[in-house]
C-alpha cells in the first residue's frame, strides 16, 4: 500500500513558497533601486515564479472554504503605484492577449504595474494563508493558488514579462542608464 504524499511538504511546494516570498519582497521594495535594476531582477524572477507555480502539486479543494485574504486594496494600490512611478512612461504596453481584442481593431493598452500587482495579490494571499501553519488552510492555499495561476495571474505574469523583456533588452534609454551606473 502506497503512502500518500502530503502536497504541503513536497519539494515543489516548498520551492514555490521560497520564490513567492522573494517575489513579494521584491514587489514591496519596488522603487528602492534604479529602473534598470528593477527590470533586470524582474526578468529573472518572474520566469522562476511562473515555473514554480506551474509545478505546484494537486491539492484537494473544499468548495465551501472561504479563505481569509490578507492583501488589501491599499496594499495592492501601494504596489501598483510604486511600480508605476518607477516605470513612468514605460509602464504602458500594448496587450494582444486581452479578451476585448477579439472585438477591437485598435490595440488595447495595459500596464506592467497592474500586471505585477495582480500577481502580488494572489501570491501574497497564498503566503499569508500558508504562514498560518494550519494544514487544512495550507492545502486550500495551494489549491487556490494553482487555480488562480491557471485562470488569471499566470497570464498576467507572462504579459508583464513580455513587456519587461522588451524594456530590458531593447530600450535604448534603459541601456544607457545601465551603462552610466
Amino acid at each position: 500500500m502506497k503512502k500518500e504524499k502530503n502536497p504541503i511538504y513536497e519539494r515543489n511546494t516548498l520551492e514555490f513558497v521560497t520564490v513567492a516570498l522573494e517575489y513579494c519582497a521584491f514587489a514591496e521594495k519596488a522603487g528602492d533601486e534604479g529602473l534598470f535594476t528593477f527590470v533586470d531582477k524582474a526578468t529573472k524572477l518572474l520566469p522562476l515564479l511562473y515555473l514554480k507555480a506551474a509545478l505546484l502539486p494537486e491539492a484537494e479543494t473544499d468548495e465551501f472554504y472561504e479563505p481569509e485574504l490578507s492583501v488589501t486594496e491599499e496594499m495592492y494600490e501601494n504596489i501598483r503605484s510604486r511600480i508605476a512611478t518607477l516605470l513612468g512612461d514605460k509602464d504602458t504596453y500594448l496587450d494582444t492577449f486581452h479578451a476585448d481584442m477579439i472585438y477591437s481593431e485598435t490595440p488595447i493598452a495595459a500596464s506592467i504595474s497592474e500586471n505585477l500587482a495582480d500577481v502580488f495579490q494572489d501570491v501574497g494571499n497564498f503566503i499569508s494563508l500558508f504562514r498560518q501553519g494550519n494544514e487544512e488552510v495550507m492545502l486550500q492555499a495551494i489549491a487556490l493558488c494553482r487555480q488562480n495561476f491557471r485562470e488569471y495571474w499566470g497570464q498576467q505574469l507572462l504579459n508583464a514579462l513580455k513587456a519587461l523583456h522588451s524594456l530590458r533588452y531593447s530600450d535604448e534609454t534603459l541601456q544607457a542608464e545601465n551603462e552610466e551606473a
